[in-house]
């Protein structure tokens, strides 16, 4: 290394701690031990190019570490990408394109919106093992050259290795033996709170050894030379790597390797000491033109061939007969593709009657017959939820073109690693038991806020697992799911209804929840695919006077129906709303609502979950029947008569709030 990677270097310092600084928060001690690692990492090694940081055969970077954000945004303004001097200094604000933490089309060079501490390791696991899949699509194909060949990069620092997400997303990529995946850790042993070893102290190297990766330790991480040998050593391995750099928390701080340099704005007198020792001169947010031209050369040095022969190839490629290859290259470009639904023609005969998982199960594989790049995944659930793609195998180092992918008893890091393989391109799917959307939560969130077409497949909701102990009865998860911005959840009663669910899947790129019942269902009379797509409809009018309402979801439908029709003898004209959708229902227009729910008609909802989020459509939370409280341990029937929530307990409250009320 000579005095310019240093010079730098220096720069990305002296940049990060001017943006900290002017937006008065960040993080600047990650900031300065980071910045060595950044920059050897983008100068050296990632295949990018900074004028087209879409670049299919680029390298992807994640930041699992968002404390690092500032010397990660320095680091690809020195590199070229387009993040001006002004944008540096918007650092943090409203509207700005330089977020506090990096997002996902707000940012060029940003492959990925980030979350909290961890979950960029699952993403980057996801990452590397769409490249494997796509890779082998094309190598069936006997290409020329390789068309899609890159690595993902993850930088994280010790605390995201104390996160369950970080250990289930890593054992997972040990087992799938991920060799392109490589995670660079920075570990300073410091935390907001102190001294990382009061609470964290595990032999790290010896535990990913065990999970197989390959590891090594650098211990001077000022030394460029020692980066950059080490990351050639990884590149090499035929294993997932991880590299350890014993950092300097806050280096070159008077507050260095204390936690008090970990959170918010150094002093001036600090900020100018440190850049007097890193021979910075110029005035804030102000860079040498000639550290710039030397990084921008590095990168073009050892990318710019490769990259117009890979445009040139992927030009030629474009003008194939192969309609395959063709394929690959529109997923890959508009990461984006429309399943022809009506083309499915899924025949439903009057006694249809299954599970409504079964009823899934055939409709997902009808879909996932109409494209290869449907690829999905279960936490150990497959067999029980039914949600796998039939004639194809488990994916796996033997077999990378599996479209089961068998995440095992890991639902955090598999949501994680959904949206790594979602964001390149890919529909997918996951299922588990509702009882376990907590685990999930914090990938799901940001599936919903990148618009990414994941899709959750819930099973055993209300008090379908009881026999399990009321621990596992998930009677609170389905308004909570409700509740995430942006993201649709339904809950269909029949195979109408789910056919309605998947051709919303099919038609749109949206982040989706499927609430599904293991009871058997029969096809209910009035429910239509089509009218799913609006959220709530009617499945049987009153024939006079409208007495009441009752809307339900799920299979509580059928029941609903049945109390409708044999109030009908005491003289309650009822009618009946399917809502599988409360979000679509809600956006439609305000003719089309009340034209359903008209105004000053009591109204009845029917959901065995929590009451919060129905007091939208009633009044009084009287005319809620759900379940505020967790039930009992036993068979499903008992538990339901217990909680009141048997047929004829159901039945008994409706005619009383309709009579009496």
């Amino acid at each position: 290394m000579n005095n310019n990677d240093t010079n730098a270097v220096a720069e990305i310092k002296a940049l990060a701690l001017d943006m900290i600084s002017q937006a008065k928060s960040g993080y600047p001690g990650i900031a300065l031990s980071g910045a060595p690692i950044l920059y050897t990492l983008y100068a050296k090694h990632m295949m990018i190019h900074p004028e087209n940081p879409d670049w299919l055969n680029r390298d992807r970077f994640i930041l699992s570490s968002s404390h690092a954000t500032a010397s990660l945004y320095a680091t690809l303004h020195m590199c070229g990408f387009n993040i001006t001097k002004d944008d540096l200094k918007q650092y943090r604000n409203i509207d700005a394109k330089l977020p506090g933490s990096p997002e996902h089309e707000i940012t060029p060079g940003i492959d990925i919106t980030v979350g909290t501490p961890g979950m960029g390791i699952a993403n980057a696991v996801g990452f590397a093992l769409a490249e494997r899949y796509i890779e082998n699509i094309l190598k069936s194909e006997e290409e020329e050259q390789a068309l899609i060949d890159y690595r993902t990069y993850v930088y994280c620092s010790d605390v995201d290795l104390m996160k369950g997400v970080s250990y289930e997303a890593t054992s997972f990529a040990g087992a799938q033996k991920l060799d392109k995946l490589m995670i660079l850790c920075d570990i300073s042993k410091v935390t907001n709170d102190g001294p990382i070893q009061e609470h964290f102290n595990e032999d790290l190297e010896s535990r990913f050894e065990a999970m197989g990766f390959f590891t090594n330790t650098i211990k001077d991480t000022e030394n460029l030379k020692s980066i950059d040998k080490a990351i050639t050593s990884a590149k090499k391995s035929k294993k997932p790597s991880i590299l350890f750099f014993n950092t300097i928390l806050g280096s070159g701080s008077r507050n260095e390797n204390k936690s008090i340099s970990f959170e918010g704005p150094l002093s001036d007198d600090d900020i100018f000491s440190i850049k007097r020792k890193l021979n910075i001169t110029v005035a804030p947010f102000e860079v040498r033109k000639d550290s710039i031209v030397h990084v921008k050369t590095l990168i073009n040095n050892r990318v710019g061939k490769k990259y117009n022969e890979h445009v040139d190839y992927f030009n030629k490629i474009k003008s194939s007969a192969n309609e395959r290859l063709l394929n690959v290259l529109r997923l890959l470009t508009n990461k984006d593709f429309p399943i022809p639904f009506e083309s499915l023609n899924f025949k439903v005969g009057d006694t249809y009657s299954e599970s409504l998982l079964l009823t899934n199960h055939k409709i997902l594989n009808m879909v996932a017959s109409k494209s290869e790049f449907i690829l999905g995944g279960s936490a150990d659930m497959a067999s029980t939820t039914k949600a796998y793609i039939s004639n194809t195998s488990v994916q796996s180092p033997l077999k990378p073109l599996g479209r089961n992918i068998n995440f095992g008893l890991r639902e955090e890091a598999m949501a994680g690693i959904l949206n790594g393989i979602s964001i390149s391109g890919f529909k997918t799917y996951v299922s588990t038991k509702l009882i376990n959307v907590d685990s999930m939560k914090p990938s799901m969130r940001l599936s919903a806020l990148m618009n990414l077409p994941v899709t959750y497949i819930f099973t055993h909701d209300g008090l379908n697992p009881s026999e399990d102990g009321p621990a596992f009865e998930a009677v609170e998860q389905i308004n909570s799911l409700r509740s995430i911005p942006n993201m649709i959840t339904f809950r269909p009663s029949d195979i109408n209804e789910v056919l309605g669910v998947w051709e919303y899947i099919c038609k749109n790129k949206k982040c989706v929840s499927v609430v599904l019942s293991k009871n058997v269902m029969p096809k209910l009379p009035n429910t239509h695919p089509k009218m799913v797509l609006r959220g709530g409809y009617i499945v049987k009018k009153e024939e006079r006077k409208l007495d009441g309402i009752l809307i339900a979801t799920g299979h509580d439908i059928l029941e609903s129906l049945n109390i409708a029709i044999e109030l009908k003898n005491e003289n309650l004209d009822i009618r009946v709303i399917s809502m599988p959708s409360v979000e679509l229902f809600l956006k439609e227009d305000k003719t089309y609502q009340e034209g359903i729910l008209p105004k000053g008609i009591k109204t009845i909802i029917i959901e065995p979950s929590s009451k919060l989020g129905w007091g939208l459509f009633v009044n009084d939370e009287k005319y809620i029947l759900g379940l505020n409280d967790f039930g009992y341990s036993g068979r499903e029937a008992e538990v339901l008569k217990k909680c009141g929530y048997d047929y004829e307990n159901l039945k008994m409250k409706v005619a009383r709030l309709l009579i009496n009320s």
